[in-house]
């Protein structure tokens, strides 16, 4: 015989609205930029024996209370406890430069410092997506940018970053024609958001971009095979 059937309704779960519910809790709020050197470190599936440090950007604080790392990373500011490619790197945690010690958690004075910002910039919700806060690059990160796959690839530096209502992340560029004065800050009417350009983006350490300028054969061939494995 079969199961009785409980006099109970059964509950119809939207699994849609579930997802984008916990999407939701893991949108940004707040960034505080890192200004004393710490790193992240990963590791690469073809080194399996060797560590690699990538000084992080900017913490960020999610919806749920989450802290996290950001790193520029291939064609976003990434959070680096997502970062899990065997190809391209994995999270290891975070390290202290100057004392060596490697811990897996955010340290408990950017938590504090981004809840209180938070707090303090409490913005209402609206129903358009508008900008929330920017901060500078201190990395000297660079945009590799395309439009089209046949078309010619800019290297651009990327003075800042936007954080957006809706938890979105977009580099700040400049446009050197309309550039009224040197240097170029945050505010300038030169400036312009990436993505809102630019079909394609990747971001490079100031060190790799410099390669790319420079034309390093092996640097261009990794880059293209990067590029080719991304389409």
């Amino acid at each position: 015989m079969g199961a009785s059937l409980s006099p109970r309704s059964a509950q119809v779960i939207d699994l849609e609205t579930v997802r984008q519910r916990q999407q939701a809790q893991k949108c940004l709020v707040r960034l505080a930029p890192e200004l004393d050197g710490l790193e992240m470190v990963y590791q690469l599936a073809a080194s399996p024996d060797a560590y690699y440090g990538l000084p992080i950007l900017a913490w960020g604080l999610r919806e749920d209370g989450t802290v996290i790392g950001l790193v520029p990373w291939m064609e976003s500011l990434a959070a680096c406890h997502d970062l899990n490619s065997q190809e391209n790197g994995y999270f290891v945690g975070y390290r202290d430069p100057e004392t060596e010690e490697i811990f897996d958690t955010p340290p408990d004075h950017k938590y504090h410092e981004l809840v209180a910002a938070a707090e303090y910039f409490d913005y209402e919700a609206s129903g358009e997506v508008t900008l929330i806060q920017q901060i500078p690059d201190t990395l000297g990160t660079h945009a590799l940018c395309m439009n089209h796959p046949d078309s010619p690839w800019h290297m651009k530096p990327v003075y800042g970053w936007r954080l957006y209502s809706d938890g979105s992340l977009d580099a700040l560029l400049a446009d050197e024609n309309k550039a009224a004065m040197t240097p170029i800050l945050l505010g300038d009417k030169c400036l312009y958001s990436a993505h809102t350009r630019h079909q394609t983006v990747y971001f490079f350490q100031r060190h790799i971009a410099n390669r790319i300028l420079e034309e390093d054969p092996e640097t261009l061939d990794a880059l293209a095979m990067m590029v080719v494995a991304s389409d």
